[in-house]
């Protein structure tokens, strides 16, 4: 008898009303119900009773979807959706034979390289020499997709262990999550959210030992080897006294928020996960709008793309705005479907790279209508999406940056707060 993978009564709480078929980026593109989060949830269930076999034909619309949450966020029956997709993905992986192509991406490349931030330096080194050699057009078609998603002139920055504020009143002390991938490709924002935090009144300690937060294998189905990155991290930072724990990506920042709900059937971790994930704030969750200073001179036209897991995942709207607000004034503009998926999704856009260029496109195309020439947004991956689409479409002049790069570039805490 097959075991179940999901709770059925969480998958019966949704009524198939609808009212989240506007807010699924999938249904959106192309209108078919299968690829839309209630034909998906009726599709776990018929998996779970056995009426359909685990195949191509079944595994296919729940492989495409991106795990965005946008469908959570709208559910009047508050479904969990999330917990359903990363289960049945969980089950899928389990029993599922996959193309030799796909289990190169999943199991080698997503699970055994991103992880590891020395591996993935290896791995992007021969990428960083043939941009050298300038060959990058040689590649084969179908790697260029992947090697356009990686930043020019990425750079890790190693961290302090300590970074003391020198702020006479302190706020309190900081567990700061380096992240893997993050840590590769973006250390000069890890740098930045480190003296954002600092001039905000608060100690920062980057504790060592650390692991991938385990977004990348929760998302892509092996939740066992997520729940041990989730142990290995509770016990690095359980042995700092911090307030709050912050990481730079929205991400993994939603996943560490989960660690009470990942470890929530293992007696012996069941309390520390929750403890752990009760002090995981965002950056726009720590600083005060009230703390930055206007400043419109020379100001560029601004917008703001909500990243799927701040949004949906972690309910965080109102903050990236106000703190932009505060500096910009009225030369931030809204981002038309700003809350509708990029098509990064994690590592989607590497395993769905068609979707993923659909929905690209859809995000480059609404940037476009707002005259904005920077970018904002929280998470890297999106920054990755839409730089590259930016690119694609001729328009590598618009500015893609994180939140908390622009903020430390441009603006300063005031030391009167």
């Amino acid at each position: 008898m097959l075991k179940p993978f999901i709770d059925e009564r969480t998958a019966l709480t949704c009524v198939h009303c609808g009212l989240c078929l506007t807010s699924c980026p999938t249904y959106l593109e192309t209108g078919d119900e299968n690829l839309s989060p209630r034909g998906r949830i009726y599709l776990m269930r018929q998996l779970l009773s056995g009426r359909v076999p685990l195949n191509d034909a079944t595994v296919q619309p729940l492989d495409v979807c991106l795990g965005c949450l946008g469908c959570q966020t709208v559910c009047p029956g508050s479904v969990h959706y999330g917990e359903l997709i990363e289960h049945t993905r969980d089950f899928i992986e389990h029993g599922y034979q996959r193309s030799l192509y796909q289990w190169l991406l999943r199991r080698v490349l997503v699970e055994q390289v991103f992880p590891f931030p020395w591996r993935t330096k290896l791995a992007l080194a021969p990428l960083q020499f043939i941009r050298w050699l300038r060959v990058e057009g040689w590649l084969p078609r179908f790697t260029r997709g992947m090697t356009s998603l990686v930043p020019a002139g990425f750079r890790s920055e190693p961290l302090p262990l300590i970074s003391p504020t020198a702020a006479t009143e302190k706020k309190g002390r900081i567990g700061f999550v380096e992240g893997c991938v993050q840590s590769v490709m973006f250390g000069p924002t890890n740098s930045a959210v480190v003296r954002l935090l600092t001039r905000a009144g608060f100690d920062v300690v980057t504790p060592p030992g650390q692991v991938c937060c385990g977004a990348l294998y929760s998302h892509s189905g092996h939740l066992e080897k997520a729940r041990d990155c989730a142990r290995r991290n509770i016990e690095v930072f359980e042995r700092f006294d911090v307030d709050h724990i912050v990481i730079g990506g929205s991400g993994c920042g939603a996943t560490l928020k989960e660690y009470g709900l990942l470890l929530k059937d293992d007696p012996d971790w069941a309390a520390r996960g929750k403890n752990f994930a009760a002090k995981v704030r965002d950056m726009v969750e720590i600083l005060s709008p009230g703390s930055f200073t206007l400043k419109t001179e020379s100001m560029p036209l601004v917008t703001y793309h909500d990243a799927c897991h701040l949004n949906h995942a972690q309910g965080i709207r109102q903050q990236p705005r106000d703190l932009l607000k505060a500096v910009c004034g009225s030369r931030y503009v809204e981002l038309p479907e700003s809350d509708l998926c990029c098509g990064s999704a994690g590592s989607y856009n590497l395993t769905q790279p068609d979707m993923a260029a659909r929905l690209q496109k859809r995000k480059v195309s609404n940037i476009l209508k707002t005259g904005a020439s920077v970018v904002l947004t929280t998470n890297p991956g999106c920054m990755l999406q839409i730089r590259a689409g930016l690119v694609a479409a001729g328009r590598a002049d618009i500015e893609v940056v994180h939140l908390a790069d622009f903020l430390d570039r441009l603006f300063c805490v005031s030391r009167s707060r």
